[in-house]
C-alpha cells in the first residue's frame, strides 16, 4: 500500500495527471488477463486480441 501512496503523491506533486489513464488501462488489462486465463470466458476474451 505504501507504493500506491508514493505513486499518488508523485502524481500530485509533479502534476503528471496524464499518468492516471495509463495506469488504469494497464491495471484493467492485467485484471483481464488474470481472470481471462482461468475462466470459461477465455476463448471469447482471446478473440478480442
Amino acid at each position: 500500500m505504501e507504493y500506491l501512496q508514493d505513486l499518488c503523491l508523485f502524481i500530485k506533486e509533479r502534476k503528471k495527471f496524464w499518468l492516471v489513464p495509463v495506469i488504469l488501462i494497464l491495471l484493467l488489462l492485467g485484471i483481464l488477463i488474470i481472470f481471462g486465463g482461468s475462466s470459461a470466458l477465455a476463448p471469447f476474451i482471446y478473440t478480442i486480441f
